[in-house]
């Protein structure tokens, strides 16, 4: 398993072959949908497909990428892709850092270098890390993946991989939102001896897709519109979800062969995900969301990206035969980011029932894409969460 570095560099190719299915895009009729109830505006999501065919240029960000050291290996036959941005400080602590969908790897881009560098950012000389971005299985380029059953559990079977036997630390510590969350409180139960602790964006019991929403009755007075929120989401945004779920190669088909329709699916996701107010480019540039579509595009990943869904709806947490007498499943030190516009919530006292939680920190701004929404939150944050925890 020894990893190889290279270069991002796509074939001139696949881009003029992109471009001439821009120029022949067919959009159906919209109507009545200013307000995007009925999903992707056509007005906006034309505007953006006209500068993604005159006006962005994929060569400026495939650069800015190879800025950092990217390396792919093969792990249990699964093809890992990942930077590995080294501080040179030896006290640095190695954190993998796991994003979740529709992100990517790229969501950190403003993270890793104040992470790694703190002094040249306003931060402590000593709160370095190692930062090791991978993209998840069969997302961007950790493709082609062609093995069925890798879900988010697997997944972090992977990821202690990388860490340990590939990369060769004894001890490393972890962060992640969505399904890199959910990576990141799986590596936290299954691997406490090698962890320095773990942070996640937002938290979830391990167990809540197998015991279901919470009730009113379980939310603590100060989380008042935590339940509300939560359901409706559940309610009115999850037909992607049972899609994914359940019939995702159904779904890639259209997807893969459409960049008007995948552009049309993730940006509906960036819209409403984040922390906006319905105008998505007071998040992102027009740049920011064809970048990230664009690398879902020219690695023709988006299904394989899906599939996580489908996975891992089938590779469900279970607990283990012999319960914790406390109940605590995850005992490494974990902290824990809490975005009040992000997509759902669960109850302070059900997520610290299960993990030692030392750092809850709620933030009134910021959707579901904290490190691209809010990276300098999220950089004070690992760096105020793991200062207890360095060799000085």
């Amino acid at each position: 398993m020894r990893p190889e570095q290279f270069q991002i560099h796509v074939p001139e190719c696949e881009l003029e072959d992109l471009e001439r299915r821009l120029g022949n895009t067919k959009l159906p009729e919209d109507f009545g949908n200013e307000t995007w109830c009925y999903g992707t505006e056509k007005t906006y999501l034309q505007s953006l497909l006209d500068y993604w065919l005159h006006d962005y240029n994929w060569r400026d960000h495939e650069a800015k990428m190879n800025r950092f050291a990217h390396y792919r290996v093969v792990i249990d036959d699964v093809p890992i892709h990942f930077i590995h941005h080294r501080s040179g400080r030896k006290n640095a602590i190695p954190l993998i850092m796991t994003h979740g969908w529709p992100w990517t790897f790229w969501d950190f881009q403003h993270v890793i270098e104040p992470l790694a560098n703190p002094a040249a950012y306003g931060g402590n000389v000593d709160d370095a890390f190692d930062i090791i971005v991978p993209s998840l299985p069969g997302y961007a380029f950790s493709s082609p993946l062609r093995k069925a059953g890798v879900s988010a559990k697997a997944t972090a079977d992977l990821w202690h991989k990388l860490m340990t036997e590939v990369l060769g630390y004894e001890k490393y510590a972890a962060h992640g939102g969505d399904w890199g969350g959910y990576v990141t409180g799986q590596i936290g139960y299954k691997y406490p001896d090698h962890l320095i602790g773990i942070h996640m964006i937002n938290a979830a019991p391990l167990d809540w897709n197998v015991k279901g929403l919470p009730g009113p009755e379980e939310y603590a007075p100060e989380e008042a519109g935590w339940c509300e929120q939560t359901h409706r989401y559940f309610a009115d945004h999850q037909g992607y979800y049972a899609q994914q779920g359940t019939k995702p190669q159904t779904l890639a088909y259209g997807l893969s062969d459409s960049p008007a329709g995948l552009c049309a699916w993730l940006l509906e996701k960036r819209r409403s995900w984040s922390d906006c107010g319905g105008d998505v480019e007071r998040r992102y540039s027009k740049d920011d969301l064809l970048t990230s579509i664009m690398l879902y595009w020219v690695t023709n990943t988006i299904g394989t990206s899906i599939r996580m869904y489908y996975e891992s709806g089938n590779d469900l947490w279970q607990p283990p035969a012999e319960m914790p007498t406390d109940g605590k499943f995850i005992r490494v030190p974990t902290g824990i980011l809490k975005l009040e516009k992000d997509l759902v919530h669960f109850p302070r006292a059900a997520v610290e029932h299960q993990m030692n939680v030392q750092r809850w920190t709620n933030h009134a701004v910021g959707g579901h894409f904290a490190p691209f929404e809010e990276p300098q939150l999220v950089i004070d944050e690992l760096r105020g969460f793991f200062a207890p925890y360095r060799a000085r």
